[in-house]
């Protein structure tokens, strides 16, 4: 491409945008050509958001391909495919510390100048996604049964949901690979490669599906299947980008258990983060369910607009997370301020205009979801609580990136906790009339992420966190 740059230094590899690059290796030399304006930072942070946004909208293609594929086998496949779907979402989803840690820490070491630690920290995560991802694949297999009838699926639902568990598994090495080496390339500034990556395995996945289960008449278990392969497939294409550029600059590529443990380490606060963001989740699906069928189907329209808002500002939250651990490793305390107030008014902004469309548009967009009246009009009032909401969850989202890359996952855990205890009594005050899930939303995109945005913020203004160096 044209604007990919051979580096002396880096290599080809890596993908970066040549213009902002070149600010990487004119920093690391002392010289900075865009300096600490808003124009300069605003570059360098539309530069990895832009391309992370786009990664992170394709990875939820896996799930959305697979549901329409199935979907034609029939009602039982398709709800088997829901419950087992479910359960690797959140195996998934519970390791996506793999990423962030990983993240965090390749950039501090890139930015105090280290080349060959920052690989080494990559290829350590690696290992570790590795291992990992084949105790829970074969843990998986080997508790499927267990797992769905833990969600009360009937005989046949759960047959479905166990066929695709078990064909599904082998794939999760290769997905935390994906997490691991997503997180490497990032702490590298390079959110364009797992772009790529990401693009061509949902389209993998995609003919894979159709092929094993129509083409060679596998049923559901084909979906499985082709779900693994593309995943296993994009795992190795990452891991090898991540171990060429490490190969350039010496770096071991054997297991180190040193760094795997340290990886490790700096994995679990972020684990309790996100285990208490899930349990959040699922305290919020369960009071939705407790209020009748019909807010229940409301929460999963006004869930599903929520998700893709989110993605947008998770995007933001990726930039915060490289650079402010790139400036902390460079010990550059000022750029690190400019990267804060600026991904916080772009966090705001976003979310701002997000909000208006969440909101305000709501009554034209529901009726895609659903045809039922009362749904729509459930689901509707909700969302107008949610998109007033969505400025504070910019802020919160760009504060949490920050704090990664920053490596303060002791405190994001304890945080966590805390804001997780204070929303569980709104949750659980929640009435049971015609505005419960309206005063729902109100209790989860409201106080709890104020909760959050208030022990982040606190945080944020404060120094402890900005441990410069490597």
């Amino acid at each position: 491409m044209d604007d990919d740059v051979v580096s002396p230094r880096y290599g080809a590899w890596t993908g970066i945008n040549a213009e902002f690059f070149l600010w990487i290796e004119e920093r690391l030399a002392g010289i900075s050509p865009v300096g600490h304006t808003p124009l300069g930072v605003d570059r360098q942070i539309l530069v990895l958001a832009v391309p992370a946004l786009g990664a992170l909208v394709a990875e939820p293609l896996f799930v959305l391909v697979d549901s329409a594929v199935v979907g034609h086998l029939g009602t039982a496949p398709l709800a088997g495919l829901a419950l087992a779907s479910t359960i690797l979402i959140t195996v998934i989803g519970l390791c996506v510390f793999l990423a962030y840690a990983t993240t965090a820490a390749v950039a501090r070491r890139l930015g105090s100048g280290d080349r060959t630690g920052a690989l080494q920290l990559g290829v350590d995560g690696m290992w570790l996604a590795l291992g990992l991802g084949a105790v829970l694949a074969v843990g998986t297999w080997l508790a499927a049964p267990w797992l769905v009838g833990t969600l009360g699926a009937s005989d046949e639902v759960a047959t479905q949901a166990v066929t695709y568990l078990r064909w599904s598994a082998p794939g999760l090495p290769g997905m935390l690979l994906v997490l691991a080496s997503t997180g490497a390339l990032r702490g590298l500034l390079d959110t364009r490669t797992p772009l790529v990556v990401a693009s061509l395995g949902a389209l993998g996945n995609a003919i894979l599906n159709i092929l094993l289960v129509y083409g060679v008449g596998m049923g559901i278990a084909g979906s499985g299947l082709g779900t693994a392969v593309a995943q296993v497939a994009m795992g190795i294409a990452l891991s090898v980008v991540v171990v060429r550029g490490a190969r350039q600059v010496g770096a071991a590529l054997r297991p180190a258990a040193g760094g795997i443990l340290a990886n490790a380490r700096a994995g679990t606060p972020l684990l309790v983060r996100t285990l208490s963001l899930r349990l959040a989740i699922l305290l919020t699906v369960v009071v939705a369910t407790s209020l009748g069928p019909v807010p229940l189907a409301a929460h999963q329209v006004v869930s599903a607009v929520w998700g893709l808002a989110a993605f947008a500002l998770d995007a933001l939250a990726i930039a915060a997370q490289a650079l402010v651990g790139h400036a902390l490793g460079a010990t550059d305390v000022p750029l690190v301020r400019a990267l804060l107030r600026r991904t916080l008014q772009w966090g705001v902004g976003a979310g701002a205009l997000l909000g208006l469309v969440l909101g305000g548009l709501a009554w034209l967009y529901v009726p895609l979801f659903t045809s039922s009246d009362s749904v729509q009009h459930t689901a509707a009032a909700a969302l107008v609580v949610a998109g007033v909401t969505m400025p504070m969850a910019g802020w919160t989202f760009v504060l949490d990136g920050v704090l990664i890359g920053a490596g303060d996952g002791r405190f994001l855990a304890w945080a966590g906790i805390g804001t997780f205890l204070v929303y569980v009594p709104c949750a659980l005050a929640v009435q049971h009339d015609d505005a419960g899930l309206t005063w729902l939303w109100a209790a989860f995109a409201g106080v709890f992420m104020l909760a959050r945005a208030v022990t982040t913020g606190l945080r944020a203004r404060g120094t402890r966190w900005m441990i410069t160096g490597a």
